[in-house]
């Protein structure tokens, strides 16, 4: 019996475990979804392959697999390298298998013809492009285990069209089992008593997570460690980790937080634009840092630090649990956590008023407040926009590891749909929805059919402020009587699910918002929950609000 490269592709993933890819259909890669189909793998056919790659990146992140797009050549490539930087950037597992020219028409002005690999590399963590038909189960398999070792991200594969049609001999083909045991960077034992002590000694201690101790399921650790009395700050894809409603969490006194510690440890986080770069004027001037990090290079950045630790921080956390269970915090004397409690309830309080406002047009305040209160607690979350996306991640609560989705790294807008939709078939048992400005929610839209056909059952929240920020920017900064450039016409998004018969609400006052959310999580489809909210209104200073 005689395999064509496709199959061999199909072959490789389902030894690995992946029984879900997403596409967009072009050539020379339709014998790879054949193959798929043929093998019960689920195929994903979006309307882009920039979604399709978020889809694909979302699924992974939430199982901690590499997500798996697959990609026809020239512009289906070229579509594909915003979510291959991305991917990168925000540390989420992606493989892009893209065909590609045949070899025999190259350099001669082959259909679709374009330097494949060097259009991926600055965005991929590793490229190849496949030479033979029978080493292609091995070049999957490193394509895999590239994208989720390490920092996990992008990587490319490039199948030039003969190698995707090419047979081989089944009895040529080895498939490459995944490894049975591959164990965890473990720190350095001094290393953590020293931190161990550096902690403990602190008067101001301060914990940062980042999406590295999300990825590694350092979660139940660091919980403990919070328990013992050290406030913690989260990036903001790493809400969940240790459920917000943690009392010790102090995001919404953030500033407070890394201008008063004397100690921080960064876990599995960046010191860059979401935390300051490091930069001695966002902190005290007696703050010592300590990072951990599975990249050693990671080490060298704006920062100053007095500790880098290069290991798991899934085992690192709880080696350092185990280092502080007989050592008394010194912090626990004074009143730092107090502090930093109090001024994170007193953030709060100034959102109140706007998230109990009946005003009409209605405050995304009170919408982000409510979808709050109607979100189950296992529910995947993304968000995408601009004033929609601040006020969510004041208010909007997580409770879970690899559970909440922004712009992330690069703060790309056009993920919160696809999103949503990778993580709902990542995790069909819990509800999926995502908060969306009107104009994130337009960078893809078509993709609700998408959900719809392949029953991803999401529902999409557009908060319609008819524009990019509302009214500010459009008001704010282009001359008075300018035509609209950031601001948008104010559409009927609504139908956009009734175009593909899924469940439609529109929602013009405050009191409305609720009945209409609880109606969408019940429906058994996809459902879009259109709701007009000032356009003049922006985001306010404020804290996170839990139930």
């Amino acid at each position: 019996m005689e395999l064509n490269g496709g199959q061999l592709t199909v072959r490789q993933l389902e030894a690995a475990g992946i029984d879900t890819i997403f596409c967009v259909l072009a050539g020379p890669m339709i014998e790879v979804l054949s193959g798929a189909v043929e093998r019960g793998i689920q195929v994903v056919n979006c309307r882009h392959e920039e979604s399709a790659g978020f889809m694909a990146s979302a699924w992974g992140w939430s199982k901690q697999k590499p997500g798996v797009l697959v990609v026809g050549s020239g512009p289906g490539m070229t579509n594909a390298i915003t979510p291959m930087y991305v991917a990168t950037e925000s540390a989420m597992p992606l493989v892009v298998l893209g065909g590609s020219a045949h070899g025999a028409t190259r350099g001669v002005g082959g259909f679709q013809e374009a330097d494949q690999v060097a259009f991926a590399k600055p965005g991929c963590k590793w490229t190849r492009s496949v030479d033979s038909v029978a080493r292609i189960p091995e070049y999957v398999h490193l394509a895999l285990g590239k994208s989720v070792s390490g920092r996990p991200g992008a990587v490319y594969l490039d199948y030039p069209g003969e190698m995707v049609s090419g047979r081989v001999s089944e009895e040529q083909v080895r498939l490459r089992e995944m490894p049975g045991t591959i164990t965890a960077p473990h720190p350095d034992p001094d290393a953590i008593e020293r931190l161990a002590e550096m902690l403990a000694g602190a008067q101001r201690p301060l914990l940062l997570v980042g999406k590295g101790a999300a990825w590694s399921g350092a979660g139940r650790a660091l919980q403990a460690i919070a328990d013992l009395g050290i406030p913690y700050v989260t990036s903001p894809m790493a809400r969940g980790t240790i459920p917000d409603d943690h009392p010790n969490f102090v995001n919404s006194a953030r500033s407070a937080a890394l201008r008063g510690a004397d100690v921080i440890l960064m876990v599995g986080g960046r010191f860059n634009w979401i935390f300051g770069f490091g930069s001695p004027t966002r902190y005290a001037p007696d703050a010592r840092l300590v990072q951990v990090d599975i990249e050693a290079e990671e080490l060298y950045s704006g920062a100053d630090l007095e500790l880098g630790i290069v290991a798991d921080a899934a085992v690192t956390s709880a080696a350092l649990l185990a280092e502080l269970s007989d050592r008394s915090l010194q912090s626990n004397e004074g009143s730092w956590l107090a502090d930093l409690r109090e001024a994170r309830d007193a953030n709060a309080a100034t959102l109140r008023a706007s998230m109990e406002s009946d005003a009409s047009p209605i405050d995304p305040h009170r919408l982000v407040s409510e979808i709050a209160q109607a979100l189950p607690r296992d529910a995947s979350v993304s968000v995408d926009g601009e004033t929609i996306m601040g006020i969510s991640r004041q208010i909007l609560p997580c409770y879970g590891e690899r559970r909440l989705f922004n712009a992330g790294t690069t703060g790309c807008m056009g993920t919160g749909v696809p999103y949503a939709i990778g993580a709902k078939l990542a995790r069909p048992e819990a509800p999926a929805l995502a908060v969306l400005g009107d104009y994130a929610f337009g960078a893809a839209a078509m993709e609700i059919e998408t959900a719809v056909r392949v029953g991803a059952h999401v529902v999409f929240v557009v908060a319609n402020n008819e524009g990019i920020a509302g009214h500010a920017i459009q008001d704010g900064m282009f001359p008075a009587g300018s035509p609209p450039v950031a601001s948008l016409l104010p559409a009927s998004y609504e139908k956009m699910a009734e175009m593909v018969d899924g469940h439609a609400e529109r929602v013009d006052v405050a009191e409305d918002i609720r009945p209409a959310l609880e109606r969408a999580l019940a429906a058994d489809r996809p459902a879009l929950v259109h709701v007009r909210v000032d356009p003049k209104a922006t985001r306010l200073s404020g804290g996170v609000y839990l139930r």
